[in-house]
Protein backbone atom coordinates (compact mmCIF):
# COMPACT_ATOMS: atom_id res chain seq x y z
CA UNK A 1 0.00 0.00 0.00
CA UNK A 2 1.70 3.26 -1.26
CA UNK A 3 1.55 6.41 0.86
CA UNK A 4 1.30 9.94 -0.17
CA UNK A 5 4.28 12.10 0.24
CA UNK A 6 3.76 14.38 3.20
CA UNK A 7 5.32 17.24 0.88
CA UNK A 8 2.27 17.33 -1.21
CA UNK A 9 -0.48 18.71 1.63
CA UNK A 10 1.83 22.04 3.00
CA UNK A 11 1.25 24.66 1.52
CA UNK A 12 4.05 27.47 1.05
CA UNK A 13 3.41 29.32 4.12
CA UNK A 14 3.04 25.77 6.29
CA UNK A 15 6.56 24.97 4.48
CA UNK A 16 8.28 27.70 6.43
CA UNK A 17 6.53 26.87 9.49
CA UNK A 18 8.16 23.38 9.14
CA UNK A 19 11.54 25.10 8.00
CA UNK A 20 11.34 26.62 11.52
CA UNK A 21 10.97 24.24 13.80
CA UNK A 22 13.61 22.36 12.33
CA UNK A 23 16.01 25.40 12.13
CA UNK A 24 15.49 24.71 16.40
CA UNK A 25 16.15 21.07 15.49
CA UNK A 26 19.33 21.32 14.01
CA UNK A 27 20.89 23.53 16.32
CA UNK A 28 20.13 21.10 19.08
CA UNK A 29 21.99 18.68 17.33
CA UNK A 30 24.78 20.74 16.26
CA UNK A 31 25.38 21.87 20.02
CA UNK A 32 24.17 18.78 22.09
CA UNK A 33 26.22 15.89 20.78
CA UNK A 34 26.65 13.92 23.99
CA UNK A 35 23.87 12.70 26.06
CA UNK A 36 25.08 14.99 28.96
CA UNK A 37 25.01 17.82 26.64
CA UNK A 38 21.51 16.81 25.63
CA UNK A 39 19.70 16.35 29.44
CA UNK A 40 21.94 19.35 30.33
CA UNK A 41 19.90 21.23 27.56
CA UNK A 42 16.06 19.26 27.47
CA UNK A 43 16.63 20.36 31.73
CA UNK A 44 16.72 24.02 30.56
CA UNK A 45 13.89 24.29 28.51
CA UNK A 46 11.84 22.61 30.71
CA UNK A 47 12.52 24.93 33.20
CA UNK A 48 11.88 28.05 31.45
CA UNK A 49 8.81 26.07 30.69
CA UNK A 50 7.32 25.81 33.91
CA UNK A 51 8.75 22.39 35.11
CA UNK A 52 10.08 21.59 38.84
CA UNK A 53 12.83 19.42 40.21
CA UNK A 54 10.68 16.95 41.46
CA UNK A 55 13.57 16.51 44.46
CA UNK A 56 12.72 20.16 45.16
CA UNK A 57 8.75 19.04 45.73
CA UNK A 58 10.35 16.07 47.73
CA UNK A 59 11.97 18.30 49.24
CA UNK A 60 9.44 20.99 50.61
CA UNK A 61 7.03 17.90 51.25
CA UNK A 62 4.60 19.22 48.19
CA UNK A 63 1.56 18.15 46.15
CA UNK A 64 1.43 17.95 42.45
CA UNK A 65 -1.58 18.53 41.26
CA UNK A 66 -3.19 18.32 37.57
CA UNK A 67 -1.25 20.85 35.25
CA UNK A 68 1.66 20.60 37.54
CA UNK A 69 5.32 19.74 35.56
CA UNK A 70 8.38 17.75 37.53
CA UNK A 71 11.30 16.55 36.18
CA UNK A 72 13.55 14.05 37.53
CA UNK A 73 17.35 14.43 35.94
CA UNK A 74 19.38 11.02 36.70
CA UNK A 75 23.03 11.65 36.91
CA UNK A 76 22.53 13.88 34.32
CA UNK A 77 22.66 11.28 31.33
CA UNK A 78 18.85 10.39 31.49
CA UNK A 79 15.76 12.66 32.07
CA UNK A 80 11.85 12.35 32.93
CA UNK A 81 9.53 15.06 32.35
CA UNK A 82 5.74 14.61 33.81
CA UNK A 83 3.03 16.70 32.89
CA UNK A 84 0.52 15.93 35.58
CA UNK A 85 -2.96 14.69 33.84
CA UNK A 86 -6.59 15.28 35.18
CA UNK A 87 -7.26 12.05 35.66
CA UNK A 88 -4.91 9.79 38.32
CA UNK A 89 -1.91 8.24 37.58
CA UNK A 90 -3.13 4.94 38.29
CA UNK A 91 -4.93 5.03 35.10
CA UNK A 92 -2.09 4.84 33.21
CA UNK A 93 0.06 7.51 31.04
CA UNK A 94 0.79 8.29 27.55
CA UNK A 95 5.22 7.89 27.42
CA UNK A 96 7.26 8.95 24.96
CA UNK A 97 10.28 7.34 25.11
CA UNK A 98 13.73 8.12 23.27
CA UNK A 99 17.53 7.69 23.68
CA UNK A 100 20.03 10.36 23.56
CA UNK A 101 22.75 8.94 23.20
CA UNK A 102 24.97 8.08 20.35
CA UNK A 103 27.22 5.77 18.12
CA UNK A 104 30.97 7.62 18.38
CA UNK A 105 34.43 7.08 19.72
CA UNK A 106 35.39 7.19 23.18
CA UNK A 107 38.94 7.79 24.77
CA UNK A 108 39.85 4.89 27.03
CA UNK A 109 41.09 6.09 30.93
CA UNK A 110 45.15 5.99 29.72
CA UNK A 111 44.21 7.86 26.26
CA UNK A 112 47.67 9.76 25.89
CA UNK A 113 50.75 8.23 24.06
CA UNK A 114 53.30 9.27 21.79
CA UNK A 115 54.60 7.72 18.27
CA UNK A 116 57.57 8.85 16.41
CA UNK A 117 56.97 12.69 17.70
CA UNK A 118 53.09 12.21 16.97
CA UNK A 119 50.33 12.31 19.79
CA UNK A 120 47.87 9.98 20.07
CA UNK A 121 44.42 9.55 22.08
CA UNK A 122 43.58 5.70 22.29
CA UNK A 123 39.92 5.27 21.47
CA UNK A 124 37.24 2.46 22.04
CA UNK A 125 34.10 2.86 19.68
CA UNK A 126 30.54 3.05 21.29
CA UNK A 127 27.71 1.30 19.57
CA UNK A 128 27.86 -0.41 16.23
CA UNK A 129 29.99 1.61 13.56
CA UNK A 130 31.39 1.02 10.46
CA UNK A 131 35.15 1.62 11.64
CA UNK A 132 36.63 2.82 8.27
CA UNK A 133 33.78 5.38 7.68
CA UNK A 134 35.45 7.77 10.69
CA UNK A 135 38.85 8.25 9.32
CA UNK A 136 39.99 11.22 7.59
CA UNK A 137 37.24 13.37 8.71
CA UNK A 138 37.03 16.43 11.17
CA UNK A 139 36.13 15.12 14.88
CA UNK A 140 35.81 17.32 17.88
CA UNK A 141 36.19 16.45 21.47
CA UNK A 142 33.01 17.03 23.65
CA UNK A 143 33.07 15.42 27.43
CA UNK A 144 33.89 16.15 31.22
CA UNK A 145 36.63 15.69 33.73
CA UNK A 146 35.96 14.64 37.02
CA UNK A 147 38.91 15.89 39.32
CA UNK A 148 39.47 14.46 42.52
CA UNK A 149 38.39 17.51 44.48
CA UNK A 150 34.93 17.68 42.97
CA UNK A 151 35.59 19.70 40.24
CA UNK A 152 33.73 18.75 37.33
CA UNK A 153 35.38 20.11 33.98
CA UNK A 154 33.51 20.82 30.68
CA UNK A 155 35.58 20.05 27.49
CA UNK A 156 34.59 20.77 23.90
CA UNK A 157 37.20 21.28 21.26
CA UNK A 158 36.92 21.57 17.43
CA UNK A 159 33.23 22.92 17.19
CA UNK A 160 34.35 26.77 17.38
CA UNK A 161 35.86 27.89 13.71
CA UNK A 162 38.75 29.13 15.45
CA UNK A 163 39.64 25.83 17.22
CA UNK A 164 41.46 23.14 15.90
CA UNK A 165 39.73 19.57 14.78
CA UNK A 166 41.59 16.09 15.55
CA UNK A 167 41.10 12.67 13.42
CA UNK A 168 41.64 9.56 12.56
CA UNK A 169 44.30 9.11 9.86
CA UNK A 170 44.30 6.50 6.90
CA UNK A 171 46.96 4.77 4.87
CA UNK A 172 47.39 6.05 1.22
CA UNK A 173 45.36 4.21 -1.87
CA UNK A 174 49.42 4.19 -3.07
CA UNK A 175 50.52 1.90 -0.31
CA UNK A 176 47.26 0.06 0.25
CA UNK A 177 47.19 -3.17 -1.72
CA UNK A 178 46.75 -5.40 1.54
CA UNK A 179 43.92 -3.15 3.09
CA UNK A 180 41.88 -2.91 -0.30
CA UNK A 181 41.51 -6.49 -0.30
CA UNK A 182 40.35 -6.81 3.35
CA UNK A 183 36.42 -7.45 4.41
CA UNK A 184 34.59 -4.00 5.58
CA UNK A 185 34.84 -5.09 8.92
CA UNK A 186 38.79 -5.51 8.97
CA UNK A 187 39.47 -2.40 6.85
CA UNK A 188 40.45 -0.32 9.86
CA UNK A 189 40.36 -2.31 13.24
CA UNK A 190 39.52 -1.09 16.41
CA UNK A 191 42.84 -0.50 17.91
CA UNK A 192 43.88 1.73 15.05
CA UNK A 193 40.98 4.29 15.72
CA UNK A 194 44.06 6.42 17.12
CA UNK A 195 43.00 10.17 17.42
CA UNK A 196 45.84 12.08 15.91
CA UNK A 197 46.26 15.19 18.24
CA UNK A 198 49.66 17.03 17.92
CA UNK A 199 53.61 17.08 16.63
CA UNK A 200 55.18 20.11 18.55
CA UNK A 201 57.99 19.27 21.03
CA UNK A 202 57.92 20.54 24.54
CA UNK A 203 61.14 22.82 24.57
CA UNK A 204 63.75 20.98 27.08
CA UNK A 205 61.45 18.10 27.92
CA UNK A 206 63.35 14.85 26.45
CA UNK A 207 61.04 12.24 27.49
CA UNK A 208 58.22 11.81 24.88
CA UNK A 209 58.09 15.92 24.46
CA UNK A 210 55.13 16.40 22.48
CA UNK A 211 52.97 14.23 24.30
CA UNK A 212 54.36 16.65 27.46
CA UNK A 213 53.32 19.52 25.22
CA UNK A 214 49.83 18.53 24.20
CA UNK A 215 49.70 17.86 28.22
CA UNK A 216 51.28 21.40 28.63
CA UNK A 217 48.02 22.72 26.96
CA UNK A 218 45.68 20.81 28.66
CA UNK A 219 46.94 22.25 31.81
CA UNK A 220 46.72 25.58 30.82
CA UNK A 221 43.45 25.76 29.26
CA UNK A 222 41.84 23.34 31.66
CA UNK A 223 43.69 22.91 34.36
CA UNK A 224 43.82 19.03 34.21
CA UNK A 225 46.79 16.47 34.66
CA UNK A 226 47.09 13.36 32.63
CA UNK A 227 45.85 11.30 35.68
CA UNK A 228 42.57 13.03 35.29
CA UNK A 229 41.91 11.21 32.11
CA UNK A 230 41.13 8.51 34.67
CA UNK A 231 38.02 10.01 35.76
CA UNK A 232 37.07 10.91 32.78
CA UNK A 233 33.90 11.08 29.86
CA UNK A 234 35.32 12.41 26.79
CA UNK A 235 33.72 11.43 23.43
CA UNK A 236 34.87 12.02 19.99
CA UNK A 237 32.47 13.13 17.86
CA UNK A 238 32.25 14.53 14.06
CA UNK A 239 32.90 18.18 14.16
CA UNK A 240 30.82 20.68 12.94
CA UNK A 241 26.78 22.29 13.01
CA UNK A 242 23.95 20.38 11.08
CA UNK A 243 23.54 21.52 7.58
CA UNK A 244 20.44 21.56 5.16
CA UNK A 245 20.61 18.67 2.77
CA UNK A 246 19.73 18.04 -1.08
CA UNK A 247 19.39 21.67 -3.81
CA UNK A 248 16.01 22.09 -2.41
CA UNK A 249 17.00 21.83 1.10
CA UNK A 250 14.56 19.31 2.20
CA UNK A 251 16.28 17.21 4.31
CA UNK A 252 19.02 17.39 6.92
CA UNK A 253 22.46 16.65 6.89
CA UNK A 254 23.41 15.79 10.59
CA UNK A 255 25.38 13.90 13.49
CA UNK A 256 22.98 11.95 15.99
CA UNK A 257 19.85 11.64 14.00
CA UNK A 258 19.84 8.46 15.72
CA UNK A 259 18.20 8.75 18.00
CA UNK A 260 17.96 12.69 19.05
CA UNK A 261 15.71 12.82 16.22
CA UNK A 262 12.94 11.47 17.75
CA UNK A 263 14.32 13.12 21.30
CA UNK A 264 13.76 16.40 20.19
CA UNK A 265 10.32 16.48 18.51
CA UNK A 266 9.29 14.35 21.84
CA UNK A 267 10.22 16.45 24.38
CA UNK A 268 9.43 19.82 22.11
CA UNK A 269 5.70 18.00 21.68
CA UNK A 270 5.84 18.02 25.73
CA UNK A 271 6.97 21.05 26.34
CA UNK A 272 3.90 22.46 23.92
CA UNK A 273 1.38 21.23 26.13
CA UNK A 274 0.12 22.38 29.91
CA UNK A 275 -2.82 20.73 30.21
CA UNK A 276 -3.99 16.94 29.70
CA UNK A 277 -6.37 14.24 30.58
CA UNK A 278 -4.01 11.83 31.26
CA UNK A 279 -0.10 11.99 32.56
CA UNK A 280 1.65 12.71 30.10
CA UNK A 281 5.06 11.43 30.28
CA UNK A 282 8.76 12.18 27.98
CA UNK A 283 11.87 10.02 28.90
CA UNK A 284 14.98 10.74 27.01
CA UNK A 285 17.57 7.92 28.27
CA UNK A 286 21.35 6.81 27.99
CA UNK A 287 23.10 3.57 26.74
CA UNK A 288 20.49 2.41 23.99
CA UNK A 289 23.29 1.53 21.81
CA UNK A 290 25.52 -0.90 23.98
CA UNK A 291 21.64 -2.61 25.34
CA UNK A 292 20.30 0.11 27.46
CA UNK A 293 22.23 -1.12 30.27
CA UNK A 294 23.71 0.58 33.66
CA UNK A 295 22.18 3.24 35.75
CA UNK A 296 21.37 5.91 33.42
CA UNK A 297 20.28 3.35 30.42
CA UNK A 298 16.18 1.95 30.41
CA UNK A 299 17.03 -1.50 32.36
CA UNK A 300 17.71 0.72 35.31
CA UNK A 301 15.03 1.10 37.60
CA UNK A 302 15.54 5.62 37.07
CA UNK A 303 12.09 5.48 36.08
CA UNK A 304 9.97 2.86 37.91
CA UNK A 305 11.05 5.04 41.06
CA UNK A 306 10.39 8.43 39.39
CA UNK A 307 7.03 7.28 38.78
CA UNK A 308 6.72 6.01 42.20
CA UNK A 309 7.97 9.44 43.56
CA UNK A 310 5.15 11.55 41.11
CA UNK A 311 2.86 8.71 42.22
CA UNK A 312 3.62 9.69 46.10
CA UNK A 313 3.52 13.26 45.43
CA UNK A 314 0.12 13.03 43.83
CA UNK A 315 -1.69 11.19 46.06
CA UNK A 316 -0.29 13.35 49.38
CA UNK A 317 1.66 10.24 50.42
CA UNK A 318 -1.48 7.81 50.54
CA UNK A 319 1.09 5.45 47.85
CA UNK A 320 0.93 1.97 47.62
CA UNK A 321 3.09 -0.57 45.46
CA UNK A 322 -0.09 -1.65 43.37
CA UNK A 323 -0.60 2.10 41.99
CA UNK A 324 2.67 1.92 40.33
CA UNK A 325 2.41 -1.19 39.05
CA UNK A 326 -1.43 -0.30 37.62
CA UNK A 327 0.13 3.17 36.34
CA UNK A 328 2.34 1.17 34.66
CA UNK A 329 -0.27 -1.57 33.18
CA UNK A 330 -2.54 1.16 32.09
CA UNK A 331 0.11 3.03 30.52
CA UNK A 332 0.78 3.67 26.40
CA UNK A 333 4.34 4.19 24.88
CA UNK A 334 5.35 5.42 21.38
CA UNK A 335 9.59 4.16 21.57
CA UNK A 336 10.53 6.90 19.55
CA UNK A 337 13.50 5.49 17.05
CA UNK A 338 15.07 5.87 14.00
CA UNK A 339 14.23 3.29 11.27
CA UNK A 340 16.59 2.54 7.86
CA UNK A 341 14.66 4.60 5.10
CA UNK A 342 15.09 3.08 1.42
CA UNK A 343 18.07 4.27 -0.14
CA UNK A 344 18.04 3.86 -4.04
CA UNK A 345 21.79 2.89 -3.67
CA UNK A 346 21.22 -0.43 -2.02
CA UNK A 347 17.58 -1.60 -3.14
CA UNK A 348 18.90 -4.95 -2.38
CA UNK A 349 18.48 -4.89 1.29
CA UNK A 350 14.83 -3.50 1.82
CA UNK A 351 11.64 -5.12 0.81
CA UNK A 352 9.77 -2.16 -0.66
CA UNK A 353 6.32 -3.13 0.18
CA UNK A 354 6.93 -2.91 3.89
CA UNK A 355 10.33 -0.47 3.67
CA UNK A 356 10.22 3.22 5.14
CA UNK A 357 10.61 6.29 2.65
CA UNK A 358 11.99 9.62 3.74
CA UNK A 359 8.87 12.36 2.90
CA UNK A 360 6.66 10.10 4.18
CA UNK A 361 6.59 11.08 7.37
CA UNK A 362 6.71 9.15 11.08
CA UNK A 363 7.04 5.84 10.62
CA UNK A 364 5.48 2.66 12.62
CA UNK A 365 7.27 -0.49 13.56
CA UNK A 366 4.52 -2.83 14.69
CA UNK A 367 8.19 -5.10 15.26
CA UNK A 368 11.61 -4.68 15.34
CA UNK A 369 14.36 -7.33 16.24
CA UNK A 370 16.31 -9.05 13.78
CA UNK A 371 15.21 -12.20 11.57
CA UNK A 372 12.98 -14.01 13.60
CA UNK A 373 11.93 -11.15 15.21
CA UNK A 374 14.47 -11.53 17.63
CA UNK A 375 14.03 -9.16 20.77
CA UNK A 376 11.06 -7.77 19.56
CA UNK A 377 8.11 -6.09 21.34
CA UNK A 378 5.49 -6.75 18.56
CA UNK A 379 2.76 -4.46 19.44
CA UNK A 380 -0.69 -6.03 19.50
CA UNK A 381 -2.82 -5.03 16.66
CA UNK A 382 -5.42 -3.94 19.15
CA UNK A 383 -3.30 -0.96 19.93
CA UNK A 384 -2.03 -0.23 16.33
CA UNK A 385 -5.68 0.18 15.17
CA UNK A 386 -6.23 2.58 17.77
CA UNK A 387 -2.91 4.49 17.03
CA UNK A 388 -3.94 4.49 13.42
CA UNK A 389 -7.06 6.16 14.04
CA UNK A 390 -5.03 8.81 16.22
CA UNK A 391 -2.99 9.63 13.27
CA UNK A 392 -5.74 10.30 11.24
CA UNK A 393 -7.95 12.00 13.28
CA UNK A 394 -4.72 14.71 13.78
CA UNK A 395 -3.70 14.19 10.32
CA UNK A 396 -0.53 12.99 10.66
CA UNK A 397 1.38 11.17 7.46
CA UNK A 398 2.30 8.25 8.88
CA UNK A 399 3.91 4.95 7.20
CA UNK A 400 4.80 1.51 8.54
CA UNK A 401 8.05 -0.66 8.43
CA UNK A 402 10.41 -3.37 9.33
CA UNK A 403 13.89 -2.99 9.13
CA UNK A 404 14.98 -4.48 6.26
CA UNK A 405 14.98 -7.62 4.37
CA UNK A 406 14.15 -10.64 6.77
CA UNK A 407 17.63 -12.10 6.64
CA UNK A 408 19.90 -8.90 6.17
CA UNK A 409 20.48 -8.38 9.80
CA UNK A 410 17.74 -6.28 12.18
CA UNK A 411 17.72 -3.71 15.31
CA UNK A 412 15.99 -2.82 18.69
CA UNK A 413 14.84 -0.15 20.84
CA UNK A 414 13.61 -0.08 24.24
CA UNK A 415 10.69 -1.23 23.69
CA UNK A 416 10.57 -4.36 25.08
CA UNK A 417 11.65 -3.13 28.52
CA UNK A 418 8.80 -0.92 29.27
CA UNK A 419 6.80 -3.99 27.51
CA UNK A 420 7.91 -6.01 30.54
CA UNK A 421 5.17 -3.51 33.02
CA UNK A 422 2.42 -5.06 30.65
CA UNK A 423 2.17 -1.84 28.97
CA UNK A 424 0.93 -1.32 25.51
CA UNK A 425 4.09 0.00 23.26
CA UNK A 426 4.81 0.41 19.81
CA UNK A 427 8.12 1.45 17.88
CA UNK A 428 7.82 4.88 15.85
CA UNK A 429 10.22 7.07 14.87
CA UNK A 430 11.85 9.07 11.76
CA UNK A 431 13.63 7.04 8.67
CA UNK A 432 17.37 7.94 8.45
CA UNK A 433 19.81 7.23 5.61
CA UNK A 434 23.51 6.82 6.65
CA UNK A 435 22.58 5.44 10.00
CA UNK A 436 25.36 4.92 12.44
CA UNK A 437 27.35 7.09 10.28
CA UNK A 438 29.47 10.14 10.92
CA UNK A 439 26.26 12.08 9.05
CA UNK A 440 22.97 10.81 8.84
CA UNK A 441 20.27 12.14 6.06
CA UNK A 442 16.51 13.08 7.64
CA UNK A 443 13.26 14.69 5.57
CA UNK A 444 12.44 17.86 7.29
CA UNK A 445 9.00 17.03 6.77
CA UNK A 446 9.26 13.35 8.53
CA UNK A 447 11.02 15.34 11.83
CA UNK A 448 7.81 17.69 11.71
CA UNK A 449 5.28 14.98 11.19
CA UNK A 450 6.79 13.36 14.25
CA UNK A 451 6.04 16.29 16.36
CA UNK A 452 2.58 16.91 15.42
CA UNK A 453 2.55 12.80 15.85
CA UNK A 454 3.57 12.56 19.46
CA UNK A 455 2.03 16.00 20.76
CA UNK A 456 -1.32 13.72 19.08
CA UNK A 457 -0.29 10.92 21.65
CA UNK A 458 0.58 12.63 24.59
CA UNK A 459 -2.74 14.64 24.26
CA UNK A 460 -5.07 12.10 23.15
CA UNK A 461 -3.91 8.61 23.45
Amino acid sequence: MKRPNAWEKYNTKQREEIASFVEGYKEFISVCKTERECVSRVVADAVKNGYRDINEVIANKETLKSGDKAYINNMGKSVALFLIGEKPIEEGMNILGAHVDSPRLDLKQNPLFEDNDLALLDTHYYGGIKKYQWVTVPLALHGVVAKKDGTLVKIVIGEEETDPVVGVSDLLVHLSADQMVKTGSKVVEGERLDILVGSIPLKDEEKEPVKAYILHILKEKYDIEEEDFLSAEIEVVPAGKARDYGLDRSMVMGYGHDDRICAYPSYMAMLALDKVDKTSVCILVDKEEIGSVGATGMHSRFFENAVAEILYATTNGNYSDILVRRAFQNSKMLSSDVTAAFDPNYPGVMETKNAAYLGKGLCYMKYTGSRGKSGSNDANAEFMASVRKLMDDYDVSYQTSELGKVDQGGGGTIAYILAQYNMEVIDSGIPVLNMHSPWEIASKVDIYEGYIGYKAFLRDM
